[in-house]
């Protein structure tokens, strides 16, 4: 996070160099409903022994749309063994998914989204064809046809283990290279990129981050594949509606009920959001607006002391919605809302966890929804004794609580630069404010136990001086000690 006055880095470590899988994105194209058409990409995102992780995004070409049903049947035994933002069942080979609650409905030109994790054995052959709500996919509006269109291009990813296990009790990490680095202008003299939030949408990459010149600014960057981060154009958020003065610390997610992006962030004295529709369009966000209308919560302005307000988090199940932030004092804050009411009505603000030494629970918390558990995971960065950033980490059965500690320590960390390899050399001993890679890109903030991912922000260990003009880089970060 980062203080008008003073700079915050966090960065979470996902590397995954090395361990690249290739994926298909496979375009088909349909028609449904009176005046039908419609369009589905089907993209497999991930794949290892015996499984895959896939997207399906469906756009509506014809009339608005109230519920719907797509259907594909696969060739090569595969089964859908696990779905969300949809309701998926399965006969023989026949693949049958309906709309939830919050978005049955497809206006004209709109899309929605869902994903799945399957089983295959041997081949894995995309789907050749589509029907929506009974009309087969064609990508025209007008009568139905038997043709199908089909793209297959290639994606890069990440995972080699099946989504269906555990946390283990200690974390192994290699790290990867410095992937982004500042991109100056004749406007931007940065010095840093740093406190990243990624999501992986429509077969790229899209990140967040913070940078500094004089002051902080928002940056956005997007790739198909992490080896494309750094040769990736960089779009400084204050040429956009967002516009210039302290922004940072930006976490980005897709919420769903309202099928709009929510890029959250710093503005120094209250947590902010601006939205869009398309994420891939930096200049489409919303000028922003703050989520206390009172401002800071009196029993944060109790016990913040001399510390900043910082590092803002949303995370919601099926009820509420609930914004984490901390105090670079000792305290993690936790305010709550419900799903219907979100954005609006942030309120109950309670102190979630605290420590008496304040480096030990610093800033940068992370809270995420363990796929295919009744479990979440907190990951929040702490000061070492050495004077180094590196993460802690608890579990519990909901997000309100109560958190058992599972790598909570220098010896035993989440990750630190004593369980961190760097097989190119090692570029940083700090490992700051970042984000893990999440399985989907909703507002439940799920991720896989396996394989874990975490885009993190570390420096040049020799570098010192002004905290916010440190020289601050992203890496990725990628578990190697999987128990799946």
């Amino acid at each position: 996070m980062r203080h008008p006055t003073r700079l915050r880095t966090h960065l979470s470590v996902i590397a995954v160099i090395g361990l690249a899988l290739a994926g298909t994105t496979v375009a088909l194209s349909a028609q449904a409903a009176a005046a039908p058409g419609c369009s589905v990409e089907y993209s497999v995102t991930s794949q290892w022994s015996g499984g895959f992780g896939a997207n399906v995004t469906v756009k509506n070409l014809g009339d608005p749309i109230n519920g719907w049903t797509l259907t594909w049947s696969y060739a090569a035994g595969q089964q859908v063994t696990q779905a969300w933002n949809a309701s998926v069942t399965q006969s023989g080979a026949q693949v049958t998914a309906k709309n939830v609650s919050y978005n049955a409905g497809i206006a004209t030109g709109a899309s929605v989204a869902f994903g799945f994790n399957g089983s295959s054995t041997g081949s894995n052959p995309a789907p050749t064809a589509f029907t929506l709500n009974g009309t087969a996919c064609t990508g025209d509006v007008g009568p139905t046809t038997t043709s199908t269109t089909t793209t297959t291009t290639s994606v890069t990813t990440t995972t080699s283990n099946p989504p269906a296990g555990s946390l283990p009790s200690s974390f192994r990490w290699s790290s990867s290279g410095i992937l982004i680095s500042p991109k100056p202008d004749s406007s931007h003299a940065n010095v840093a990129v740093k406190d990243p939030s990624v999501v992986y949408h429509n077969g790229k990459w899209h990140v967040f981050a913070s940078t500094y010149t004089t002051g902080y600014n928002l940056m956005y960057t997007s790739f198909t594949d992490w080896s494309q981060a750094s040769s990736a154009p960089h779009t400084y958020l204050d040429t956009t509606a967002i516009g210039g003065g302290y922004k940072a610390a930006p976490h980005v997610f897709y919420f769903a009920p309202q099928r709009l992006w929510y890029l959250v962030y710093q503005t120094g004295d209250n947590a902010s959001y601006s939205t869009t529709t398309d994420i891939a369009n930096p200049q489409s966000w919303s000028a922003p607006k703050k989520f206390y209308a009172d401002g800071m919560p009196q029993i944060i302005r109790d016990n913040i002391g001399a510390g900043y307000w910082v590092d803002f988090w949303v995370i919601c199940d099926t009820a509420k919605c609930y914004l984490f932030s901390s105090d670079d004092n000792g305290h993690l804050y936790r305010s709550e809302t419900t799903v219907a009411n979100y954005p609006n009505g942030f309120t109950n603000t309670v102190i979630a966890m605290q420590d008496a030494n304040k480096n030990r629970l610093f800033e940068a918390a992370n809270v995420y929804k363990i796929q295919g558990r009744n479990q979440y995971l907190l990951v929040h960065e702490a000061i070492g004794s050495d004077g180094r950033r590196y993460f802690r980490t608890w579990t519990a059965p909901a997000i309100t609580g109560p958190w058992t500690s599972l790598a909570d320590t220098e010896a035993n960390p989440f990750a630190r630069h004593n369980n961190v390899t760097f097989p190119g050399g090692v570029w940083t001993r700090d490992i700051s404010h970042g984000e893990m890679l999440r399985s989907g890109t909703d507002q439940i903030m799920e991720i896989s136990p396996c394989n874990l991912r975490f885009l993190y922000q570390g420096m040049d260990p020799n570098a010192g001086g002004d905290y916010n003009r440190l020289p601050w880089r992203l890496g990725l970060l990628t578990q190697t000690n999987s128990t799946c």
